[in-house]
């Protein structure tokens, strides 16, 4: 479904990205993990067309994306959950989702707040709540339905698990499986290694702008080095 191929993105002289390459393959869950600034959001952010590649393209579908503005690729079927929620606080919650269905008809609309509101039953009962009022946990909700209402064929989740206590991740992680079994692509950014293992079926280990280890979810959750570095074992 996804493949990119040598990836470069720079925030001016410095190389955030140094060639990447990876795919996600159709119903998959591909986990990312990695220590703050190994450039785990800065390639959620290139293949959305957000941050531009110097060099290496990215092709969604058999298309080659790169260089498309984001709103073109949210149209094509990717969509992004940021690090941090970002959520329009002022907006209520079910203008918030409203925002993510720009790009939709009226009646594309209705049938993603039915779907959002089905998976999410509290954004439901707080539809005419502000977001900025909301918990971490529901704020975190309310941004991953805001990314579910344009119908992405491709979900990135950049860091869902970001600031929530224990039993709120469990739930979200929950969540997230569910949105996969209902046919929905998944790339996921994570601090909680453990945890995106776990999820994942695949995954990828980002170092300094640069992919050093990938494979099977169970393999390297096993591998010593990993244990070492992420899993605090």
């Amino acid at each position: 479904m996804l493949k990119v191929t040598g990836a470069a993105v720079f925030y001016g002289k410095i190389e955030a990205l140094k060639g990447i390459e990876l795919e996600v393959r159709q119903g998959e869950i591909v986990a990312m993990i990695g220590a703050n600034g190994a450039g785990k959001s800065t390639t959620l952010m290139a293949i959305s067309g957000i941050e531009p590649l110097r060099q290496g393209t990215v092709t969604f579908q058999g298309q080659d994306i790169s260089g498309l503005p984001p709103h073109e690729i949210v149209a094509l079927g990717i969509s992004q959950v940021p690090e941090g929620r970002r959520i329009f606080p002022r907006m209520t919650v079910l203008e918030n989702l409203q925002m993510g269905a720009f790009l939709r008809s009226a009646g594309e609309e209705a049938m993603g707040l039915e779907s959002v509101f089905g998976i999410f039953p509290t954004l439901a009962e707080r539809r005419k709540q502000l977001g900025g009022t909301l918990s971490g946990g529901e704020q975190q909700m309310l941004a991953i339905g805001r990314a579910l209402m344009s119908r992405p064929r491709l979900l990135l989740l950049d860091e869902p698990s970001l600031g929530l206590a224990p039993i709120i991740v469990s739930r979200i992680f929950s969540i997230i499986r569910e949105i996969n079994e209902q046919g929905t692509t998944i790339l996921l950014v994570e601090q909680n290694a453990r945890a995106a293992l776990r999820l994942a079926k695949r995954a990828y280990v980002m170092e300094t702008g640069r992919i050093v280890m990938q494979g099977e979810s169970s393999v390297l959750e096993s591998d010593n080095g990993i244990k070492k570095a992420y899993l605090g074992e």
